[in-house]
C-alpha cells in the first residue's frame, strides 16, 4: 500500500461517523485536511471483517488513483486508513434537484470508475454520492467495491447495477431528464438484483438491524 509521510502530527478536527467497523474523523496535519478510518476501537469479534473491509477500500482507492472527485489513498497501515478530503455534502443533504448537469457528470464519473476495473456496489445510498462545493458529483466509501477486468461479464453486470442506482437517484431528483434508454434500464431487473432481495437482503438486515443495531435507511435520503 502507498504511504505519504506526514511532517506535522495529525489532530482531529471533527468526528464524522462511528460504527461497529471503525471510527471516521476529519483530520488535519501539515498537508491539510484528510479523512481517517481508525479500527482501534472495533470490538474483538468484528476486527477481522473491519480489517477486511478497510483493506478492500484501500485496494479500491488504488484503482481510482488520479481521478478527480474521488478520495485518494494516503496511507493504509492495517489499522488506520487515511484518504484525501473532498469538500462537499452528501446527496441527501444538498439534493441536486432539477440539475441535469449533475447527473450527466455523475454518469461520466461512473464510467471512469468502471473503466478502471472497479464496481462500487453501494451507490443506492445517497450518503455515498457527494455534491461538491462547485456542484459537481463525487463518490466515496469503497468498502464494498469489486475489482476485476472491466470487460468481464461479471464486472459488466456490476457496472450496470451501479448505473441503475444512479438512475434511481436521477428519477427522484431530476425525472424530466431521464432518457428513454435510461427508463428502460430502470425497468429491467437483473438476476443479481433478484437474487440479492431473496437471499442477501434478509441476511444483511438481520446482521445490521439485530446484531449491529443499525438503522437500515440511515443516511440514504428518500426512497426512489
Amino acid at each position: 500500500m502507498s504511504s505519504v509521510p506526514r511532517e506535522t502530527g495529525p489532530h482531529e478536527v471533527a468526528a464524522l461517523k462511528a460504527d461497529s467497523f471503525g471510527r471516521i474523523a476529519l483530520m488535519r496535519d501539515g498537508h491539510g485536511l484528510f479523512v481517517r478510518r481508525d479500527l482501534a476501537h472495533v470490538p474483538a469479534w468484528l476486527r477481522l471483517p473491519a480489517w477486511w473491509l478497510a483493506r478492500r477500500e484501500a485496494r479500491a482507492l488504488q484503482r481510482v488513483h488520479g481521478l478527480q472527485a474521488m478520495p485518494q489513498l494516503l496511507c493504509w497501515d492495517g489499522r488506520r486508513l487515511d484518504r484525501s478530503y473532498l469538500d462537499g455534502a452528501a446527496m441527501y443533504q444538498r439534493p441536486p434537484r432539477d440539475d441535469a448537469a449533475y447527473f450527466r457528470k455523475a454518469h461520466r464519473l461512473l464510467q471512469q470508475v468502471h473503466r478502471r476495473g472497479l464496481a462500487h456496489n453501494d451507490l443506492a445510498k445517497e450518503a455515498n454520492w457527494l455534491v461538491l462545493a462547485d456542484g459537481s458529483p463525487g463518490i466515496i466509501d469503497f468498502q464494498l467495491a469489486t475489482r476485476g477486468h472491466p470487460r468481464s461479464r461479471w464486472m459488466r453486470l456490476l457496472a450496470r447495477e451501479d448505473l441503475r442506482h444512479l438512475l434511481k437517484h436521477k428519477r427522484t431528483y431530476c425525472p424530466h431528464a431521464l432518457t428513454p434508454i435510461e427508463r428502460r434500464i430502470l425497468k429491467r431487473h437483473s438476476w443479481l438484483r433478484e437474487a440479492w432481495f431473496v437471499t442477501g437482503k434478509p441476511v444483511y438486515r438481520f446482521i445490521t438491524r439485530r446484531l449491529l443495531k443499525w438503522e437500515d435507511n440511515e443516511g440514504q435520503g428518500p426512497k426512489p
